[in-house]
């Protein structure tokens, strides 16, 4: 019999199993320690938490409820080690960790409307304007273009967390890129202040 743990993690409960715990709050305080340094460290460190927490979810079924050691070493194996940051770490575990997929989503950040042309253009590795000239026509050439765009702003979720903006250019959801593209955006929201 193993004791488990609730965890809040994310803003989602976990039960954990006990030594499951104790690895990834070592993980998370390494994290921690990697980035105590940057500006930005609080929403780093909170879009990692949110990737791994939506990395459990996805381990959860109805008939297994708790999060035992080989989830937690799935998920660090995918996210990567905070010493790969460093530079510390091996090239063959990073190799690993940048696997990635590329899913739809509706862009906030270069969206006009609705964003459904900069996500078709980010997943399509393609200018929006590209998918917007296209849309333009499809309107011209009969308003199908409106529907479609309509039905797709309803459909494709908006890309809200950091992973999210990841999957959809395709990019692997890691430490590194998590920690480059919250960079980013803070660097952006602070220019924007500056003006």
């Amino acid at each position: 019999m193993k004791l488990t743990v609730n965890i809040n993690l994310g803003g989602y409960a976990f039960n954990v199993d006990e030594d499951a715990y104790e690895r990834l709050r070592q993980y998370l305080k390494t994290i921690e320690r990697e980035f105590s340094g940057e500006t930005s460290s609080a929403e780093i460190i909170s879009d990692i938490e949110g990737r791994v927490a939506e990395l459990f979810k996805m381990r959860l079924t109805p008939y297994k409820q708790v999060i035992n050691m080989k989830d937690v070493e799935e998920v660090m194996e995918i996210l990567g080690s905070p010493e790969l940051i460093s530079g510390s770490g091996s090239a063959e575990s990073e190799t690993r960790a940048s696997s990635s997929s590329r899913r739809i989503y509706r862009d906030p950040d270069r969206r006009i409307f609705g964003g459904v042309c900069a996500g078709l253009a980010a997943y399509l590795n393609m200018d929006a304007l590209i998918i917007r000239i296209i849309f333009a026509i499809l309107i011209l050439a009969g308003g199908f273009g409106i529907l479609i765009y309509l039905v797709l702003w309803v459909v494709l979720p908006e890309a809200r967390t950091t992973a999210q903006k990841l999957e959809m250019r395709g990019d692997p959801v890691n430490i590194e890129n998590i920690k480059e593209s919250v960079k980013r955006e803070f660097d952006t929201v602070k220019k924007k202040m500056n003006l």
